[in-house]
């Protein structure tokens, strides 16, 4: 494309897949203050069960380190807040409770004796994090990158040596996305998009490829603490660290489903409070990509149902799901956990 530089077909390549944001940066290791911070987190024992967290410390802090030779990183976003969130229901938090309503008016009769537990609905009602709505969106975004790394090759004239990453590798993606420019880490620990806010999932292509890096994102929460309020349980702290330890996203994914400190708010899945406070969230648009497959009645999953769901059933309704992982078991008992807990 005549007077066209490879960065910005990339960048169009990118968006044409259905990416919403696309940033590019350097392959170069992240600076000593970042390494600090970290080690200081995981000294703190922030980090709760997540052990691999300790793990290739290295790799985390160096590209170069997952992909011999890498030159560059092509950092992409993906925006997931549900198109169902818009100007007339203002936010996610109306969204559950119409469907709270909605699973009251469908409820049957209570049998004798049973009222008290059926007239406070929330309780037998499991919230799910919004990007666990969605199909897995490890394999989706890692689909698309594999489109973006051929084109890349294509266009180049030469076979590209490439690394795919979507959270599972040992990266630290937000850093990074901010240095590729796609924003900055807010106090709720996401990272905070200009348009986008901060409903957004991210991935990264390092290649062996020079390019030409963007100038880092800017920008700062300034006295915003809306977030540390909306937090439930206090994980996020006055001195910026987020303990894990206390965080209900956390605790529903990590810890058994015995051992969560305390009630989890109503979250059977992850945990949206800090995202939903944020007033980059609530001015954002909703998600374009209408290929990333959403399950709007994942956003709720009534205890009760879930407590006599066959395993067939449930592996054949979350096929795709992120909840796959936890599995029937795991979700069956942190259920009847939840119900004891909320009576």
């Amino acid at each position: 494309m005549a007077g066209m530089t490879l960065e910005q077909e990339i960048k169009d390549k990118a968006r044409e897949l259905g990416f919403d944001a696309v940033g590019i940066t350097d392959a170069s290791p992240l600076g000593r203050e970042h390494a600090e911070h970290f080690q200081q987190w995981l000294a703190h024992g922030c980090a709760g069960r997540m052990d691999y967290m300790t793990r290739n410390l290295d790799k985390r802090l160096d590209p170069a380190k997952l992909r011999k030779g890498a030159q560059s990183m092509i950092v992409v976003a993906l925006n997931y807040k549900p198109q169902e969130v818009g100007a007339k229901s203002g936010s996610q938090h109306e969204s559950s409770r119409s469907e709270i309503s909605n699973l009251k008016s469908n409820m049957p009769v209570p049998a004798s004796g049973s009222q008290s537990e059926i007239s406070n609905l929330k309780s037998q009602i499991g919230r799910i994090a919004a990007y666990a709505q969605y199909e897995d969106y490890h394999a989706f975004i890692k689909s698309l990158l594999r489109e973006l790394a051929t084109f890349l090759s294509v266009r180049a004239g030469r076979p590209d040596r490439y690394r795919i990453c979507v959270d599972s590798a040992p990266l630290a993606e937000k850093a990074f996305a901010t240095r590729a420019g796609l924003g900055f880490i807010g106090r709720n620990h996401l990272l905070i998009h200009p348009r986008l806010g901060p409903q957004v999932l991210l991935g990264e292509l390092v290649t062996t490829l020079p390019l030409h890096p963007d100038e880092p994102g800017a920008g700062t929460c300034g006295d915003c603490d809306r977030c540390t309020k909306a937090c439930p349980t206090g994980a996020l702290q006055a001195d910026g660290f987020l303990d894990a330890r206390r965080c209900i996203s956390y605790q529903t994914q990590y810890e058994p489903p015995d051992a969560c400190q305390g009630d989890t708010h109503g979250w059977l899945f992850g945990c949206d409070e800090c995202l939903l406070a944020c007033p980059h969230q609530q001015s954002a648009p909703p998600r374009s990509n209408t290929h990333f497959k959403h399950h709007p009645d994942r956003a709720t999953l009534n205890l009760r149902d879930l407590l006599t769901m066959s395993a067939e059933t449930f592996a054949t309704q979350f096929a795709d799901s992120p909840l796959k992982r936890p599995g029937l078991a795991v979700l069956q008992a942190r259920a009847r956990e939840s119900l004891k807990v909320r009576g």
